[in-house]
């Protein structure tokens, strides 16, 4: 049967076929690689309109807005690239869980070869598949929002290191339950029905069950300290197109961060001690030394310290006339570019075009918004501590307020300066 190419008008941007030409991702390539061979275009200096060539204002407006009108396209086309990631990741993540029982199922048998096979093997088997059923119908529910991925990700879209980390400490806590849990239902009254009873006692168990109530105690607490900081504007929030497994080691603009490296690393550690202890004793929970639990509760005290000290507010330190090479020194006056020097203009996150021209400078009541001024590689304004904008022809004379009102909606301190007639 013959088959003919699909004409471009039939593929909806939301497409979710990894290999179709016209699809999510590739749309969202084409997108980038667009704005970008505009942008450097611009920073050539090449594209302008004959009419704008004489006027530098003018021109510089033109291409700020052409530039923005660009990257908010680039912008749909990440999220829609976003979702169809976070729907193909949920079936390959099923899949995964499968194959993890099915290797399990292979190292029981090959074990078993030299040994027999024992009630322990099929009590272990049947808590994998149970777990996996589990997180199926799980992933199942949340398919569209990542599937398994959807309790680790926070309200910015990124995976969040509070809740990945008590997360796999609750799954490995389960497993341990249900291997000894499936055993007492299929034994009788004897001694190893009393050896099961006793690895289960609390004593043996409390750093451990310490261990997962401290760090589901840090994901509740790092949720109620970053929305009473973003709600006092303390805090600025920008949510990412998709989640990425970097997002556990890295803050928000994607930079190495200690206090998450940190916290990520020791728990794998201990979760690693954990689970050969599992493996090497499965008749009872892992038995954590008190000393590893005391490790977990240092780290995780050093990363909700980290949370709480964070400050991102915006900060307008001064504002200066913008005096070009060869020109004469003098007061502000309407029409000429200012100087808004600070920090926290451009917060976490922000850094791609479509956000950098969501910045607003509020003069007096104008509200001007930042232009895009271009670069090789780059643009050259706005910056996180250096904003240019124009005065504009209807200001008036006196003193006039300053204000930064960053993508994130927060709003810095005002500054005054004094405009000339």
């Amino acid at each position: 049967m013959a088959v003919q190419e699909a004409p471009r008008g039939t593929y909806l941007s939301g497409c979710t076929c990894e290999d179709c030409p016209y699809g999510a991702r590739e749309g969202h390539r084409r997108a980038v690689a667009a704005f970008v061979e505009m942008r450097e275009e611009f920073a050539a200096g090449q594209g302008l309109p004959a009419s704008l060539s004489r006027s530098t204002g003018a021109s510089r407006q033109w291409v700020s807005d052409e530039l923005a009108v660009s990257a908010r396209a680039v912008a749909d086309r990440s999220r829609e690239a976003g979702t169809s990631w976070l729907y193909l990741f949920s079936r390959r993540a099923v899949l995964a869980v499968w194959i993890a029982a099915g290797v399990l199922l292979v190292v029981q048998v090959a074990a078993a070869l030299g040994t027999g096979w024992s009630t322990a093997r099929t009590a272990a088997l049947l808590a994998a598949l149970a777990l996996a059923g589990l997180l199926t119908v799980a992933a199942r529910a949340q398919s569209v929002r990542g599937g398994l991925l959807a309790p680790l990700v926070g309200e910015d879209n990124r995976l969040s290191t509070s809740k990945a980390v008590p997360s796999a400490w609750v799954v490995l806590t389960a497993f341990a339950a249900l291997l000894p849990a499936l055993r007492l239902a299929a034994m009788g009254p004897g001694p190893e029905r009393e050896v099961l009873y006793a690895g289960l006692g609390l004593g043996r168990a409390l750093p451990l069950l310490a261990v997962v109530a401290l760090t589901s105690a840090v994901a509740v607490l790092a949720r109620r300290t970053a929305c009473v900081r973003i709600r006092g504007r303390r805090m600025q929030k920008l949510p990412a197109d998709r989640p990425r497994g970097v997002d556990l080691l890295t803050d928000d603009a994607g930079r190495g961060s200690f206090p998450d490296a940190q916290y990520v690393l020791v728990s794998a550690v201990v979760l690693a001690f954990a689970a050969v202890s599992l493996a090497r004793f499965p008749d009872r929970l892992p038995q954590l030394p008190w000393a590893l639990a005391l490790l977990v509760a240092l780290s995780a005290t050093v990363y909700l310290a980290a949370k709480y000290a964070e400050d991102t507010r915006p900060l307008v330190l001064s504002v200066v006339r913008r005096r070009e090479p060869g020109a004469p020194d003098g007061p502000v006056r309407p029409g000429d570019d200012i100087e808004i020097r600070g920090v926290g203009f451009v917060p976490a996150g922000a850094q791609t075009p479509e956000m950098l021209a969501r910045l607003v400078v509020r003069i007096g009541t104008t509200h001007v918004y930042v232009p895009l001024i271009p670069v090789a590689g780059g643009f050259a304004n706005p910056t996180d501590v250096v904003l240019t904008v124009p005065v504009p022809a209807g200001v008036e004379p006196g003193r006039t307020e300053i204000q930064v009102v960053t993508a994130a909606g927060v709003e810095s301190n005002r500054c005054v300066i004094d405009v000339a007639g």
